[in-house]
């Protein structure tokens, strides 16, 4: 089993917050079907979803694919409201399972920090009877992290893990990875690729497409202010004969955190599966910070904390 990286399937989904609108591009059922077969049998057995990506599609989908099995880790997210009502957490807990056609979440997060307290209150009966093995917080600050473990120390629960947006060009999340690694959190890098502008694949010639989040998110400009990274990234790759795109995924483990990684086509997961036989050297992860450095990008989601 590959535990060093989570698959997640944000760019799977249909519709409102699905593949088309975030990333300019439809899905395509049997490919994705493929890339699943193909993933598994690469060992790669923990996934991640949330029931705003395509607004259930993606569990919907990634649902099908796992029924029969017993060896898919699944991780799943409420989204909550920035007004707080009760029983939203464990109504969207209830339709998650029923659209990824399970009874129990391995991982379950609570999305967004809204109203924290409130609802890890609402999360307690569901660890405390098994229904979420495990519960984590996203896009969330140090306090955040305290005061959700001071709050599940209280009810004998611990925090699983931390998830936030970390790459080469967000990079300000080390002292929270190295706050999670000493406190036994697991910490899960999401946006590793930025969406696809650190895979290699894009640049300002051949950008993204038109009519897509990503595309509002990463302009032509900020392509042309990476060129030296991704060149830097393509000699590093070729020197471990690996893909470039695979550069920013081992760099964030070497920094300490679980990237999630997203594929949708059978090839993606090979490239992944074969990079992570190989390390970086300590000299070529400070000379892909520095270098993302000097860019001068910080890259941040319009859902994320300041």
């Amino acid at each position: 089993m590959n535990n060093d990286v989570m698959i997640g399937t944000w760019a799977w989904g249909s519709g409102y917050n699905g593949s088309k609108m975030i990333f300019g591009k439809g899905y395509d059922e049997a490919a994705l079907k493929n890339t699943f077969e193909k993933a598994v049998e690469l060992g790669f057995l923990k996934w991640d979803t949330a029931a705003v990506y395509g607004m259930g599609s993606c569990e919907r989908l990634l649902g099908n694919l796992i029924k029969g099995r017993e060896d898919i880790f699944i991780s799943t997210k409420y989204f909550p409201n920035r007004k707080f009502k009760s029983g939203a957490l464990e109504k969207s807990f209830a339709e998650s399972m029923e659209r990824l056609g399970i009874k129990s979440a391995d991982l379950f997060w609570i999305h967004k920090p809204n109203n924290l307290l409130e609802n890890l209150k609402e999360a307690v009966p569901l660890m405390k009877d098994g229904r979420i093995k495990s519960v984590g917080i996203s896009n969330v600050s140090m306090t955040d992290i305290k005061t959700a473990e001071s709050f599940l120390d209280k009810h004998g629960l611990k925090l699983g893990a931390v998830q936030n947006h970390f790459s080469l060009l967000r990079n300000d999340q080390q002292p929270l990875i190295d706050y999670c690694v000493r406190s036994g959190i697991t910490y899960y890098a999401y946006m590793v690729l930025e969406q696809g502008a650190l895979a290699g694949r894009y640049n300002a010639e051949n950008h993204f497409p038109t009519f897509s989040m990503r595309n509002l998110a990463f302009p032509k400009s900020k392509f042309r202010k990476i060129e030296q990274l991704l060149g830097m990234m393509k000699d590093i790759a070729d020197k471990h004969g690996i893909d470039r795109s695979q550069i920013p995924i081992l760099w964030a483990m070497a920094k300490g955190a679980v990237p999630i990684v997203g594929i949708t086509k059978p090839s993606y997961a090979e490239k992944l599966s074969e990079a992570l036989k190989a390390d970086l050297t300590d000299e070529e992860i400070d000379r892909l910070t520095e270098e993302a450095r000097r860019t001068g990008i910080r890259q941040q989601g319009s859902w994320e904390p300041q």
